[in-house]
């Protein structure tokens, strides 16, 4: 016997009677995204490994860990490059932005969405391939735009119907102030090196912040007691992250302070910030994002400002209401039996669908009986029903599926009016 192939471990398929769900969120991204003038970007899925190197860190779990990296054929004189599955979409947006000429001395509002790929253990919330939704600002340095990020994702959240979810915030300061705190914790963790675990370990010279980041509770003390980075902030990011926390206060958007929140990744400055639920066990972190202003000169732009976020679409999709679905049911189901029926059925549906109508004509033929288990699976409010007489005389029988009303015989001419009156609410 053949062995069945199968999905790879961590990588879903999306059903027929999934994918309504993902089509609403996706249609409720892009509508809050045009309320706010943000226009889409597309990357490719591969790129260069050096870029996520270069932006992410090589001492990251991503990079050294998660990657999906190849060499690619090169040629008899030349090696090929090393390409990788996009782990995040921040650096390939940057790259993009950079190789277009749409970063410096100009502001760009964009966003994009697709699968992105790391190799994690699969849990719930966590996947292999997983999607996300990013949103990235370049070329403006204020605390508003700051601002318009969050209050554009709690929009969000109120047009999906997703409750419950926390704010949290910090400031990481600027590369200066966080060489500063850099050293701090350096020198508060050599004195705890009994405590800590080998990640932690081996990230004390490289990147001490990401020790805070750690999820192993056996750190928890340890990391609590560690020194605070809001203490040693300058002067221009405490007032840059005080008028941020003053507009969304005067917004009513609730927050909690969390100086432990640094996010994973090396490129991050200034403001962090995560939305967080109680309701996905241990991946809590449902949009998390935060400002970026120098990773455009680190891969080789001048320098320019930026701020982002992304959110996980199956996060998304685990906590909105059931209820949460565009509507893909046709309105009508097409019925017809016999040759010169069949026929005239297929001009009638496409006459239909010129009209605006959504029309499952039935295929493959069948009895009456069986087309209208068709039907009724379907979900169409209406059945057109045509045999040999309805195709002589240019008519159709129109039977409602969900309600009782009588059967009626149609002709062409009044057919839209009247289908237009069958579905109405």
């Amino acid at each position: 016997m053949t062995q069945k192939i199968q999905a790879i471990r961590g990588m879903n398929d999306v059903l027929p009677d999934e994918s309504a769900r993902w089509q609403y969120l996706e249609q409720a991204v892009r509508d809050v995204l045009d309320q706010y003038g943000y226009q889409e970007m597309r990357m490719p899925l591969v790129e260069q490994s050096a870029l996520f190197c270069r932006s992410i860190g090589e001492v990251t779990d991503i990079v050294e860990k998660e990657m999906y990296s190849w060499q690619d054929r090169g040629t008899d004189k030349k090696a090929g490059d090393l390409l990788s599955l996009r782990p995040e979409g921040t650096a390939s947006c940057a790259r993009a932005v950079i190789e277009h000429g749409l970063a410096f001395n100009q502001q760009q509002r964009v966003w994009y969405q697709g699968p992105m790929f790391r190799r994690e253990r699969p849990q719930k919330g966590r996947y292999r391939q997983f999607h996300q939704v990013g949103v990235e600002v370049f070329g403006i340095d204020g605390p508003d735009v700051d601002a318009e990020l969050i209050l554009l994702s709690a929009r969000l959240w109120k047009r999906l119907g997703i409750e419950g979810l926390r704010l949290e915030l910090n400031s990481l300061g600027t590369a200066e102030s966080r060489a500063a705190y850099r050293q701090q914790l350096v020198d508060y963790f050599s004195q705890h090196l009994e405590q800590l675990d080998e990640d932690s370990k081996r990230r004390l010279q490289s990147n001490p912040l990401r020790i805070l980041d750690s999820k192993n509770p056996a750190l928890a003390d340890v990391i609590a007691a560690a020194p605070s980075l809001p203490d040693s902030l300058d002067d221009t990011s405490k007032e840059h992250f005080a008028s941020l926390c003053a507009t969304l206060d005067d917004a009513g958007i609730e927050y909690e302070l969390n100086p432990r929140l640094v996010r994973g990744l090396d490129y991050y400055s200034r403001t962090v910030f995560e939305w967080k639920t109680d309701q996905l066990g241990a991946q809590d972190a449902v949009c998390s994002g935060g400002r970026y202003d120098g990773l455009v000169e680190q891969l080789g732009g001048r320098a320019t400002s930026a701020i982002g976020f992304a959110m996980g679409m199956e996060r998304l999709l685990a906590l909105m209401p059931e209820d949460r679905e565009r509507q893909q049911a046709p309105q009508i189901y097409l019925v017809a039996a016999g040759e010169s029926a069949q026929q005239y059925g297929v001009i009638t549906a496409e006459r239909l669908r010129d009209e605006g109508f959504r029309v499952q004509a039935n295929a493959g033929g069948g009895s009456f009986k069986a087309q209208f288990k068709r039907a009724d699976k379907s979900g169409a409010a209406i059945a057109l029903v045509i045999g040999h007489q309805e195709a002589e005389n240019q008519t159709v029988m129109i039977k409602d599926l969900r309600q009782h009303s009588d059967q009626i015989e149609c002709s062409q001419a009044d057919l839209v009016e009247t289908l237009l009156q069958r579905l109405q609410p």
